[in-house]
């Protein structure tokens, strides 16, 4: 996780994104795995330039991590839920604790609306859903909908000057 208040002993003072960190943005959210010698090629940089706005990307807390993305079901996990939590009155603050407490909760995400919450869990098979939402019910009501495709995948952000 990125430093969000910078270097020890320095003054935390977020730079504007120029054209160039945009592009590099762009980029990363690609192939996170690039080098910095590739990534300075196809920013018109070189590797050390690159490094250093790469690092101050990282402190600012543009970027907040590198990932590896994998295919849950490929792993044994074909069925992907998406839960929206409706909280009993006063139980608001015990969602997110219930919802981190379960390893096939992979994203809770709080929200507006009459659904607070919604998470995204990754099942083994349909009889994990059962006792999944258990542990919701005695403080709220829960809407599932089973996933069937992603037919818009995540995608990198469409970063570029005109858009900040």
């Amino acid at each position: 996780m990125a430093n969000r208040k910078g270097r020890p002993g320095r003054a935390f003072e977020p730079k504007p994104l120029d054209a160039v960190d945009l592009r590099i943005l762009t980029e990363l959210q690609r192939d996170a795995r690039v080098s910095f010698a590739e990534l300075g090629r196809r920013v018109a940089l070189s590797p050390p330039a690159v490094a250093e706005r790469v690092q101050r990307l990282e402190e600012t807390g543009v970027i907040t991590g590198y990932h590896a993305a994998v295919d849950p079901a490929v792993l044994g996990f074909p069925i992907t839920v998406l839960v929206r939590v409706r909280p009993s009155p006063r139980e608001l603050s015990r969602i997110p604790k219930i919802a981190d407490e379960i390893p096939q909760i992979v994203e809770c995400h709080r929200m507006t609306g009459d659904d607070c919450y919604y998470f995204l869990a990754h099942l083994r098979g349909i009889d994990e859903l059962e006792p999944l939402l258990d542990r919701f019910t005695p403080y709220a009501r829960t809407t599932t909908s089973i996933l069937q495709s992603a037919p818009v995948p995540r995608r990198p952000l469409p970063l570029h000057a005109d858009a900040l």
